[in-house]
């Protein structure tokens, strides 16, 4: 698991339109604290902790702890709304999790030992058919990320779900034997097989 970030955040009087413009218009993001069986919290966040947060990979897999008030809640990004010319958040919304929740996530895939592999050395081509996988997992044991090693990936072979090794309490959502990467010949390589 990452570490979790702290976030202070703010509490907003009123909800909808008129008053998130208004705060807006103060330079701050309007946002939303959901679920748990608890009261949703309207809040505001600093646009540029928010940005900091939402370009480091797994942005909506990470856990984050929200400042409000003195009082600290674990949450998930669970959707962000973004300027459609500037790519400026425009509201957050984020969902409170438990030390026991149990939560569907997409964890990041990272590929490593590419340049090793025997397909590789021989002209094949990554061919990366899943970037994350959608696992279930306890709140407070969310991976960073899948590490996959195509080290010993030959040409036309490929990693499957069942061949990863999961952390411990983390099961794959799909349960049917998803490819995730492959190893791919070129298109005049099989020319050449064929002829």
């Amino acid at each position: 698991m990452t570490s979790v970030e702290t976030i202070v955040v703010q509490s907003r009087a009123a909800a909808g339109t008129g008053p998130a413009r208004a705060i807006r218009r103060e330079g701050v993001v309007p946002g939303v604290i959901y679920g748990n069986n608890k009261e949703p919290v309207h809040i505001s966040v600093e646009p540029r902790v928010l940005i900091k947060e939402m370009y480091k990979p797994g942005f909506f897999s990470r856990l984050f702890t929200l400042s409000l008030n003195g009082k600290e809640e674990h949450v998930l990004a669970k959707d962000i709304q973004l300027h459609p010319v500037s790519d400026h958040p425009l509201h957050v919304d984020f969902q409170r999790v438990s030390k026991d929740s149990k939560i569907k996530v997409n964890v990041p895939l990272s590929f490593i030992n590419d340049e090793k592999a025997p397909g590789v050395k021989k002209g094949g081509a990554i061919n990366i058919v899943h970037h994350t996988l959608e696992v279930t997992c306890l709140a407070m044991a969310i991976p960073e990320q899948i590490v996959i090693d195509l080290g010993k990936l030959e040409m036309n072979q490929g990693i499957h779900i069942k061949d990863l090794a999961l952390p411990a309490g983390v099961t794959p959502v799909t349960q049917d034997d998803m490819t995730l990467v492959t190893i791919v010949g070129s298109v005049a390589d099989a020319e050449k097989a064929e002829a």
